[in-house]
C-alpha cells in the first residue's frame, strides 16, 4: 500500500523538523547566555573603573545601566526560549509516537502482503 510509505515518509519529515527546530532552540538559549556573560563581565569591569556598585548612586556609570538592561532582556528572552524548547520537545515526542504507529501500520501491512504473495505462489506453483 503506497499510501503507508508516504505516510511514513510523511512523519519522518516531521520528526526529522522538530528535531531541527529543538537544535536551533539549543544554539538560540546557548548564544543567549553567553552574551549575557559578555555582559556581566562588562558590567563589572565598568564598575570596578568607575569604583560604584551601586546602582541608585548618581554616578553609577550609564554604560553599565544600560548593559544591565541588555543582560536582563537577554535573560527573559533566554527563560521563554526554554519554554518554547519544552513545548517543542513535547511536540517531537508526540511526532516520534506518530512515526512509531506508522511505521508498525506499514510493517504489517507489508507482512499481510508477502503472506498473501507466498500464498498465490504457492497455488501456482
Amino acid at each position: 500500500m503506497k499510501s503507508r510509505e508516504n505516510l511514513v515518509r510523511l512523519k519522518q519529515f516531521q520528526v526529522n523538523e522538530k528535531r531541527r527546530q529543538l537544535m536551533q532552540l539549543d544554539s538560540m538559549i546557548a548564544e543567549f547566555d553567553r552574551m549575557a556573560n559578555e555582559l556581566e563581565m562588562q558590567i563589572v569591569a565598568e564598575e570596578k573603573k568607575a569604583g560604584i556598585t551601586d546602582l541608585n548612586h548618581f554616578a553609577y556609570p550609564t554604560f553599565a545601566k544600560a548593559a544591565r538592561q541588555r543582560r536582563d532582556n537577554l535573560k527573559n528572552s533566554q527563560h521563554d526560549l526554554a519554554q518554547q524548547r519544552a513545548a517543542a520537545e513535547s511536540l517531537l515526542s508526540e511526532a516520534e509516537a506518530e512515526l512509531s504507529k506508522a511505521e508498525m501500520l506499514e510493517s504489517r501491512d507489508r507482512t499481510t502482503r508477502e503472506a498473501e504473495t507466498g500464498g498465490r505462489n504457492a497455488m501456482i506453483g
